[in-house]
């Protein structure tokens, strides 16, 4: 059983920036593909950015290109999204989400990930 823990949500003004981190702890022998997804209130759920195992090959949603990061801490079993140039319209829940998949593989489909976390708020206020 892998659990996901995400951390680092927030209030912050536009233009802003905030740091969220997702703690993934699980089998040790097996390689996790990640991805961020948020949700808003009357919206879909919509990819945010994923990332490959070693890191390599990184995928973002057409909305935050730019202006979002994503990375990761393998020796941590981390994965960061950082957030710069925030807007009122990022405001959602972000939810990071896991999945078994081969080292160089990134996925934009919900349905593709195995493990979720519980989500952490953020807000961007005008």
């Amino acid at each position: 059983q892998v659990h996901v823990v995400e951390s680092g949500g927030g209030s912050v003004q536009a233009g802003g920036s905030l740091r969220l981190s997702c703690v993934a702890s699980g089998p040790t022998d097996r390689r996790y593909s990640m991805g961020w997804f948020r949700l808003a209130p009357g919206k879909e759920r919509e990819f945010v950015a994923a990332i490959s195992w070693y890191g390599t090959v990184t995928n973002y949603g057409d909305s935050v290109k730019g202006r979002f990061t994503i990375s990761r801490d393998n020796a941590q079993n981390t994965v960061f999204l950082q957030m710069n140039s925030l807007k009122p319209e990022d405001t959602a829940v972000y939810y990071c989400a896991g999945r078994i998949a081969p080292s160089s593989s990134t996925s934009r489909v919900p349905g593709n990930y195995d493990y979720w976390g519980r989500g952490t708020q953020v807000t961007v206020s005008s």
